[in-house]
């Protein structure tokens, strides 16, 4: 269970710091196009999340967000002792992946969004992009030929 926690705040913090760090530099590299910035950020998140869940698929389930241990859960596919303990670490995780995110470059580690970021397109935005990650880690896991027994067994 140990190594299964570590690997999972390990897969977390490191998909945050990808998520934050590639929007930061694609905010700093498009010169104001935000099409850019957020296509490069769109490249790098889910190239980022293909390599993790493929590393951590196999160690841990490559959760990386409650919603995703919730729903595995749920299927009965991971122990509720299980899952119960991972959400805590993901959220610990994801919080020092972004901090990660902001000492890498230069950015004060803890600071306060200038964007708000509330109503109900951005709690749309969040129910289709969790369905996204669900989707895309739940797909690569079936479909990794090495990774599925050893899920089963987790």
């Amino acid at each position: 269970m140990t190594r299964r926690l570590i690997c999972e705040a390990m897969g977390t913090a490191l998909l945050l710091a990808a998520v934050v760090g590639s929007g930061i530099m694609g905010e700093r590299l498009a010169g104001g196009n935000v099409a850019v910035a957020l296509l490069a950020n769109a490249i790098a998140t889910g190239a980022a999340l293909t390599v993790l869940i493929t590393i951590f698929g196999p160690l841990s389930g490559a959760h990386f967000n409650p919603a995703v241990t919730l729903y595995f859960a749920l299927r009965g596919d991971t122990p509720w002792r299980t899952a119960l303990a991972y959400l805590p670490v993901q959220v610990i995780a994801a919080i020092l992946g972004v901090w990660l995110a902001h000492a890498m470059f230069g950015l004060p580690v803890i600071q306060v969004s200038a964007h708000l970021r509330d109503g109900p397109a951005q709690w749309l935005a969040e129910f289709v992009a969790t369905c996204g990650l669900l989707l895309t880690i739940a797909g690569g896991i079936r479909f990794a030929p090495h990774s599925v027994p050893v899920l089963v067994a987790l």
